[in-house]
């Protein structure tokens, strides 16, 4: 319908998995990117978000929240070896420090691979095009009003408010909602939201008080130099590392015994990543500025740059450094591989670890890992998990989500266990508070469609006595039928006065809603007078017929879903129901049921709908081998590659022997959810 319009949003990236975010927002003919990361445990074009779901040449403006490249790291190629045209719009910070830290990954990852993903030249084009912003600045884009707020995790970090008549949505990226040693906590929104789209990285999890970990950190970093070992700190070269920086120049300070032992911070960026961080004093919280007052907090005493394993001398104990935060490669993962068989040294994850890195792989307590040329190393040395992540865990996620008061709240950022926690801890405080409010957790490349408000000004055509009332009534326009809805007794008993002159008279701001009443108040129609151009009164639409069709089905609602997703390009999920077209489909009942608005086109949708459901429930021969419908509906839940044969998914081997397929090693929550896939597609093919 015409008054029908929907806000469109899709996860590219970061649905139901941390990595890639790249948030698809779509409303009309504008349509927007918020980050474009590539995903840590991946490299070149499959590190990268589904970007060729949608049409980038048609994408307005792209929004980087903040630099990590998680968030950040697919930019140049989205700019420089895609067809978008669009503008791209980060803080000052984010501008500046992108540029370091993408000259670094581009250098590590070109190095391992035959082809360059994008250059020196690219990323030069790619920062150039970056237009640099300040919170609350307010841009205009197209039909989006967009405006950053602080959202501390990281120097610069943003969150985006984006504004569509009266609609109001904050995509949140990663965010902190606690004051640390040098970086603001998040705003909080001056008013509701409409549509929230936060990060749900800690799921439920709950982080111990900061002194706590500040006192585990630094006993278990002094024990292990007792005993004449060497710590290893795995971080990013910006971020949490100048905060884990200022830590241990304060416990060095307090520590005389300890102020012979060197600290050093092992980043090609180390110097020029605090040189930006002096720049930038201005945008800390008041303790950083107090300090900055009398020294500049960021020139350290205790601690040293390190460019490269080839300046360090092994000579005893000392506190390590090091970049990638995961240690998927580069300098933390050669001194992870030098020291990971002396059990007198210690590893601590200070941050969130990736699904199929070595970060998350040693917390599991292995007995041995690979090292990057392919040979076992026992592990022995000692490995901690102390979070100094900035990121929300699930008290200040749950406070920050209750603030907003959202109508629909987006879950994204988050592994899918962590998730599913989340949704059901928030929909039963919700639920307490007797508060409706919509979750969802889209996984990638699924679209949910939202109505949203809208104002238009509405023509009038003919003239209309001073006593009429049109509630209800539906009349024909150039571009379709137009729905008038009174709206409170208001807008239209205001203009009312203007419709005695016989003329065409218009009348603002009616705005649209789910339900039309479509009646005349026992007024005749003929109040509505004759316009020689336009003949009102056979304008007017009284009857509507509805088709309803039920469809009694055995099979498993998730592989209609997934069919009808796949089958009909037309197809989006909206308030759980699939739309395809005009045609509803609604999955939660026992049997499926199929609802349109009565039409010649609807009748022939609607009747091909019914065909392809009853075919996947009759099990006919499917279009797709065996083998290519698993990775079809693999590809829904993980990120999957195929070798030698086999399908490799999220660290799960699936070998297909004698036409069946076992499920072979990986973690045991991802093996289990893919081998009750794996069976539910063996069904079909029964």
């Amino acid at each position: 319908m015409f008054l029908d319009e929907d806000i469109k949003i899709t996860p590219l990236g970061a649905g139901n998995e941390v990595g890639r975010s790249c948030i698809h927002i779509a409303y009309k003919e504008t349509s927007i990117l918020l980050d474009c990361g590539v995903h840590p445990a991946y490299t070149g074009l499959s590190s990268l978000p589904f970007i060729d779901k949608i049409d980038l040449s048609k994408v307005s403006a792209i929004l980087i929240t903040h630099f990590h490249l998680d968030h950040a790291g697919g930019l140049p190629f989205f700019t420089e070896k895609t067809n978008f045209r669009g503008k791209v719009y980060a803080t000052h910070p984010t501008k500046v420090i992108l540029k370091y830290l993408l000259n670094d990954y581009i250098r590590i990852i070109n190095a391992s691979s035959d082809t360059d993903f994008y250059t020196e030249r690219d990323l030069k084009s790619c920062i150039d095009k970056i237009i640099p912003i300040d919170y609350h600045q307010e841009i205009d884009i197209h039909k989006f009003k967009i405006t950053p707020l602080n959202a501390g995790h990281v120097l610069g970090a943003a969150m985006f408010i984006l504004e569509i008549n009266k609609t109001k949505i904050l995509y949140t990226g990663d965010f902190s909602r606690e004051e640390d040693r040098h970086l603001k906590s998040a705003e909080l929104p001056s008013f509701p939201l409409n549509i929230l789209i936060t990060e749900s990285t800690y799921g439920v999890q709950c982080h111990l008080p900061r002194c706590d970990r500040e006192q585990r950190f630094t006993s278990t970093i002094h024990n292990t130099i007792k005993r004449n070992g060497k710590v290893l700190l795995p971080v990013f070269a910006l971020g949490r590392a100048q905060e884990l920086l200022l830590i241990l120049e304060e416990y060095w300070n307090n520590t005389p015994s300890l102020q012979y032992i060197p600290i050093y911070y092992a980043s090609a960026l180390a110097k020029k990543c605090l040189t930006v961080y002096q720049t930038y004093i201005h945008m800390m919280n008041d303790k950083i500025k107090i300090q900055a007052l009398t020294k500049n907090p960021f020139i350290f005493k205790h601690i040293h740059n390190l460019k490269g394993i080839e300046h360090y001398e092994d000579k005893g104990p000392c506190v390590m450094m090091a970049s990638p935060g995961m240690l998927q490669s580069g300098l933390s993962r050669e001194l992870f591989e030098m020291w990971c068989e002396d059990s007198n040294n210690h590893t601590i994850i200070p941050g969130y670890c990736v699904q199929g890195t070595l970060a998350k792989e040693i917390l599991t307590e292995p007995e041995e890992i690979d090292s990057i040329k392919g040979s076992k190393l026992k592990l022995r040395m000692g490995v901690s998990y102390i979070s100094f992540s900035a990121h929300v865990d699930f008290i200040q996620n749950a406070e920050f989500i209750e603030h907003c008061s959202p109508q629909h709240l987006f879950l994204v950022h988050g592994e899918f266990t962590e998730m599913s926690r989340l949704k059901s801890a928030l929909a039963h405080r919700a639920a307490q508070r007797n508060v409706e409010m919509q979750i969802y957790t889209p996984k990638n490349c699924e679209t949910t469609a939202i109505q949203i408000t809208g104002e238009r000004t509405v023509k009038i055509v003919g003239e209309v006595k001073e006593e009429s009332i049109i509630e209800g009534i539906i009349i024909a326009s150039g571009r379709g039928e137009v729905r008038i809805v009174k709206r409170g007794g208001e807008s239209i008993e205001n203009k009312r006065t203007n419709m005695l002159e016989n003329k065409i008279t218009e009348i603002t701001e009616i705005t649209e809603t789910n339900q039309i009443t479509n009646e005349m108040k026992d007024k005749p129609t003929n109040e509505i007078s004759e316009n020689k151009s336009i003949n009102l009164k056979d304008k007017i639409s009284e009857i509507k017929v509805i088709q309803r069709v039920i469809i009694t089905t055995n099979i498993n609602n998730s592989v209609i879903k997934s069919t009808l997703l796949d089958f009909f390009s037309n197809s989006y999920v909206k308030d759980k129901n699939i739309w395809i077209g005009d045609i509803k489909v609604n999955l939660e009942e026992e049997s499926i049921i199929l609802e349109w608005n009565s039409n010649y086109i609807n009748d022939v949708m609607g009747s091909t709908v019914g065909r392809v459901i009853e075919d996947v429930s009759k099990k006919i021969t499917c279009c797709l081998g065996k083998e290519e419908a698993l990775i079809k509906v693999l590809r829904n839940y993980f990120y999957v590659e195929q070798n030698d044969g086999d399908i490799l998914c999220q660290g799960v081997r699936i070998c297909l022997r004698n036409g069946s397929f076992s499920v072979e090693n990986g973690e045991e929550r991802i093996r289990e959810k893919v081998r009750g896939i794996v069976e539910r597609v063996g069904f079909i093919y029964e």
